[in-house]
C-alpha cells in the first residue's frame, strides 16, 4: 500500500532508516531486476524530456550536489572515503558521477546496456563505501543517506522549475520525469518506502518541499565541519570541464535556492526577508541580532555543529550591495550570479534551449574524449575517467570550514576582466 506523504516523511527521517543499509548482500550477488511498476514508455519519455532541458537539468544537479554536502551523515562517509578531498580525486569522482548520469539518459535500460552496467558499478560502490566506513566507526550508506541524495539529483529542478528556465513542452512530461527517476532509486538500491519520487509529480514535490524546508535548508544555514573544503574541492575539480564555474557564486546560487536566510536576488526577496527580522524582533531596537535558525524550520536530522548563533542584523539588509553574504563575493561571483539569472530567461525560449543544449552536448563529448583543460591540471592520461574503474585515493586532509572564512585578497584586476567573458 502506498504511504501517504506525511507519513513517508515520518518513516524517512527516523532512526531505523538512517540505520537501513542501501544494500545488506553484495549487488552483484543479488542481481539487479526492474520494479513491477516499471513503465518502460514512461522511462523512455522522461529520458527524451532530459534532452529537451539537459543543460538547466544538469546545472540543477551541480547545484544539488552541492546542497547534499550539508548533509552531516554523507558528508562524513565522503571525507572518510578519501575519494574526493583533493581537487584531482574530486575531479574523476564527480566527472564519473556525471558521466554515470549522462548514461542512464543515453542508453535503454535492459540487461547488459551501458546503463544497466552502469547502475550496477554504482550500486557496488555504495555498498563497498559503505562496509568500509562502517569498519571505520564512520556510519554506513544508508537507506535515508541514499533518498537525500536523490533530492540532489531531482529536488531543485522539480520544485524550482523556473531558476532554470526548464519547460514542459506536452502534457506529461513531469510525470514522465519523475517515473524515471523513481526506476532509477529503485535501481541503485532504495527500497519503495524510501523513495522520494512518489506515485506522481504532485506527491514527489510535496515531499521535496518538507525535504528542503526541514533538513537542506537548516542543514546548509549552519554546515557540518569539512563542507566548505568537500564542496569548493568538487566545483573547482569541475571547473576543468566546465570553465563556466565560479566557486563562490554557485555557493551562493545554492543557499539562495535553499532559501537559507540572508541569500537572495531580488529587491522584493531583500525586502522580505528585512519583514520577517522585524517580526522577530517584536518592537526591539534593530541593532539585536535576529537569530537565522528562527527564520527557517528546527532541523529535523542530526548531527550538525552546535555552535554560536548565526546573527542577522536589520541594518545589514538594507541594500542587496550590504548584505553580508554577497558583499563576500567578488565581483566575478557577483558577475556570475547576473549571468545564472539571464540565463534562466534566455533557457526558456526555443533558441536559448536549443543554444545551451548543444554546448552542453559538446561539452560531454569532451568530457569524454578530449577533457583538454584538466591535460594542463593533470596531465593527458590521468584526465580521462572511465565510469567501471573505480575512483582514486589520496590522503589530503580536508582543511576546516573555518579555513575559508577568511579574508582574501582582491583579485588582480586583469583577472576580474576576465571574469566577465570566462
Amino acid at each position: 500500500m502506498e504511504l501517504g506523504v506525511e507519513e513517508f516523511i515520518e518513516g524517512l527521517l527516523t532512526k531505523t532508516a538512517l540505520e537501513t543499509p542501501s544494500d545488506t548482500t553484495k549487488p552483484e550477488d543479488a542481481g539487479m531486476r526492474l520494479p513491477e511498476w516499471f513503465d518502460e514508455k514512461q522511462f523512455n519519455r522522461g529520458r527524451k524530456f532530459y534532452w529537451h532541458n539537459c543543460y538547466s537539468f544538469s546545472t540543477s544537479m551541480l547545484l544539488g550536489l552541492v546542497a547534499v554536502f550539508a548533509i552531516p551523515s554523507i558528508l562524513r562517509v565522503l571525507v572518510g572515503s578519501r575519494r574526493s578531498t583533493s581537487v584531482y580525486t574530486a575531479y574523476k569522482r564527480y566527472l564519473s558521477t556525471l558521466l554515470h548520469t549522462v548514461s542512464w539518459f543515453e542508453n535503454e535500460l535492459k540487461p547488459g546496456s551501458i546503463s544497466w552496467r552502469s547502475l550496477m558499478a554504482v550500486r557496488s560502490r555504495h555498498f563497498r563505501a559503505g562496509a568500509a566506513a562502517q569498519l571505520k566507526g564512520q556510519g554506513i550508506v544508508s537507506q535515508r543517506d541514499m533518498a537525500l541524495t536523490q533530492f540532489g539529483f531531482i529536488g531543485f529542478s522539480v520544485l524550482k522549475p523556473d531558476q532554470f528556465g526548464i519547460r514542459q513542452l506536452s502534457e506529461g512530461d513531469w510525470e514522465a520525469y519523475n517515473h524515471f527517476w523513481r526506476v532509477i532509486g529503485h535501481a541503485i538500491g532504495l527500497e519503495d518506502r524510501y523513495n522520494i519520487c512518489r506515485k506522481n509529480i504532485d506527491e514527489t514535490r510535496e515531499v521535496c518541499q518538507i525535504l528542503l524546508d526541514r533538513v537542506y535548508t537548516p542543514c546548509l544555514d549552519n554546515v557540518p565541519e569539512y563542507f566548505e573544503h568537500m564542496a569548493r574541492s568538487m566545483l573547482d575539480g569541475q571547473w576543468a570541464i566546465n570553465p563556466t564555474i565560479h566557486v563562490e557564486g554557485i555557493l551562493y546560487w545554492t543557499k539562495y535556492l535553499a532559501n537559507v536566510p540572508g541569500y537572495f536576488f531580488t529587491e522584493s526577496e531583500r525586502i522580505d526577508l528585512q519583514k520577517r527580522i522585524k517580526q522577530q524582533l517584536k518592537g526591539k531596537s534593530s541593532d539585536i541580532g535576529v537569530d537565522s535558525s528562527t527564520l527557517i524550520s528546527k532541523c529535523a536530522i542530526e548531527g550538525l555543529p552546535t555552535g554560536s548563533p548565526k546573527l542577522l542584523y536589520l541594518r545589514d539588509y538594507d541594500t542587496i550591495e550590504s548584505s553580508p553574504a554577497y558583499k563576500r563575493l567578488e565581483k566575478a561571483g557577483k558577475n556570475k550570479l547576473s549571468f545564472y539569472s539571464i540565463y534562466a530567461i534566455v533557457y526558456s525560449t526555443w533558441l536559448g534551449r536549443w543554444y545551451f543544449n548543444l554546448n552542453f552536448k559538446f561539452s560531454l563529448l569532451l568530457m569524454k574524449y578530449l577533457p583538454y583543460l584538466a591535460f594542463f591540471r593533470h596531465g593527458v592520461i590521468a584526465s580521462y575517467v572511465n565510469i567501471f574503474t573505480e575512483d582514486p585515493v589520496d590522503d589530503t586532509e580536508p582543511k576546516p570550514n573555518a579555513e575559508y572564512y577568511k579574508t582574501k585578497q582582491p583579485m588582480p584586476w586583469y583577472k576580474e576582466l576576465l571574469s566577465l567573458f570566462w
